[in-house]
């Protein structure tokens, strides 16, 4: 789209979230093959609020979540795995619902 550039790309255990200026964009791979996939554009504009979860200290696990609540009652949950700095997303998603 005309202006809108990527701010960063995550893959969750098999999905992906992409952070654009503009909006969220989530890629739902399906099937035993991963060949489908559902894109979703969930834009910044309609986010109620969200909400973020950190890795606990010394996890074996570790893992961040990422939710979020969206005005219509949309509802989109996140989990990323490995060293994700989740705090870095909520500053971008505040950048652009705090407008």
């Amino acid at each position: 789209m005309d202006g809108e550039s990527i701010l960063e790309a995550f893959k969750t255990v098999r999905d992906q979230v992409v952070f654009t200026n503009k909006r969220i964009i989530s890629i739902d791979v399906q099937g035993i093959t991963g060949k489908r996939k559902s894109f979703s554009t969930l834009p910044y504009s309609t986010i109620q609020f969200f909400e973020i979860q950190t890795q606990g200290f010394m996890e074996i696990f570790p893992d961040t979540e990422l939710f979020i609540q969206y005005a219509n009652g949309f509802t989109a949950q996140f989990e990323f795995k490995g060293n994700v700095d989740i705090c870095r997303i909520g500053k971008i998603i505040s950048a652009y619902v705090l407008k």
